[in-house]
């Protein structure tokens, strides 16, 4: 099996899925048919995309055909951004209206995270391919819901945890089921970051006393989350809130522990704890400043026991860790190359220089070859809810101040 066979193969293995079904799609795609794609939600992850599926226009023949914000401003500026490139997408305001456009294929979804479950039902029930950034779905239930519309309309839905398309993570699964460390025991990994003292996690300087622009629908933009009065911080820094985030675990923790899932072929963690606080930065807030994270996860056939994993995610402080996965008969360490094998001796004794990378471009270009050949999916459904369940029990431990532990047939943390 060459390398390319087995990152397809093993990315669907892992997920438990078939190699690929074709059922219903929107509209049948040839391998040379230009994709029409849409662009929903113009802020500073949406303008990474728009910046990418702009430069894939030619290189991945596709075309960016519309785009769509609650507040006007921001989205008539991308499309300013987008014609300088050549492209002439119609600008909405609703959701609803992107999705009725005319042949639209594949729909990016770059929006606060209590939004993400809404907007993928409604792109999935309209016939649209998906592209959401992560956490898939801001909650349990979402995550389930979602999946299942996926597996009943047949569309392709690539999760933004663009980590998957590093395919170190891929390799280590195989050299880890291969028994290269022994049964693996534990893993560590971390996201960690230095804010200043004097500004916070996600704060921008915001002034709390700025008038809402006529042109932004804030009931459009709160959608599910409670009914408030408009607040700057709230709609500009809303990672800071519960109502709409799960702040450090569900914008950066899911990045990091995606992999660990990956590489040791995890499903869902039995027990998970979330301990911080707001220990520097009590500037309004509801989410944790600092926080980390234990999850224990039941045994895996061939590959562990039952382990621990642990993410660290001090943003005072960007001293990390390493990102190890420990085993009986030594330990695999990722690396800015890829990863190494490291002996109980601690001498390396195998190494993988990896291809690829965290980069939205190779996981766009994937999800587009999911669409159009059925190449298995970097970051499917399944893997994204694999990600959702235990990150949304952090933020739920850190609220309760104790462990909880996951009723698989509730389908819930208690």
């Amino acid at each position: 099996m060459n390398r390319r066979r087995f990152l397809q193969t093993t990315a669907v293995a892992a997920a438990g899925l078939p190699l690929f079904t074709a059922r219903s799609y929107a509209r049948i795609l040839g391998a040379n048919d230009r994709l029409q794609s849409a662009l929903i939600g113009c802020g500073g992850i949406g303008r990474a995309h728009l910046n990418t599926l702009l430069a894939l226009q030619e290189p991945d023949a596709i075309d960016l055909v519309a785009l769509c914000d609650v507040y006007d401003t921001r989205a008539k500026y991308f499309a300013e951004i987008a014609a300088a490139s050549g492209a002439q997408p119609a600008v909405y305001h609703r959701h609803e209206d992107v999705l009725a456009h005319k042949d639209l294929d594949v729909v990016t979804i770059a929006v606060p995270e209590h939004w993400h479950a809404r907007l993928a039902l409604d792109a999935l029930a309209s016939g649209k391919h998906v592209y959401v950034e992560k956490p898939m779905t801001f909650k349990i239930d979402e995550a389930y819901q979602v999946l299942k519309k996926v597996r009943d309309t047949g569309l392709k839905m690539q999760v933004g945890v663009q980590g998957m398309s590093d395919e170190s993570y891929a390799t280590a699964a195989e050299a880890i089921a291969e028994g290269a460390i022994g049964p693996v025991v534990q893993a560590e990994i971390d996201y960690v970051r230095r804010y200043p003292l004097e500004r916070g996690p996600w704060r921008e300087d915001t002034d709390p006393k700025m008038e809402k622009p006529e042109d932004l629908d804030w009931k459009r933009w709160l959608g599910p989350a409670p009914a408030r009065p408009w607040s700057a911080p709230r709609y500009f820094e809303w990672r800071n809130y519960k109502d709409y985030s799960g702040g450090i675990a569900s914008d950066l923790f899911i990045h990091r522990l995606t992999r660990i899932i990956r590489a040791c072929n995890l499903d869902l963690p039995t027990q998970v704890v979330g301990m911080g606080g707001i220990y520097l930065w009590d500037d309004g807030r509801d989410l944790p400043d600092n926080l980390e994270m234990l999850a224990s996860y039941p045994a895996v056939k061939g590959i562990t026991p039952g382990m621990t994993v642990r993410v660290l995610g001090t943003m005072a402080n960007d001293q990390g860790n390493n990102h190890r996965i420990r085993g009986a008969a030594g330990s695999l360490v990722f690396t800015p190359l890829g990863w190494d094998i490291v002996a109980p001796d601690g001498k390396v004794v195998r190494s993988y220089k990896k291809e690829g990378g965290e980069r939205l471009d190779l996981h766009h270009k994937n999800h587009h070859a999911a669409i159009r050949e059925g190449a298995a999916l970097h970051c499917p459904p399944e893997l994204g809810l694999k990600g959702v369940v235990p990150i949304t029990g952090v933020v739920d431990s850190w609220f309760k101040k104790r462990s909880l532990t996951w009723e698989a047939d509730k389908r819930r943390w208690a």
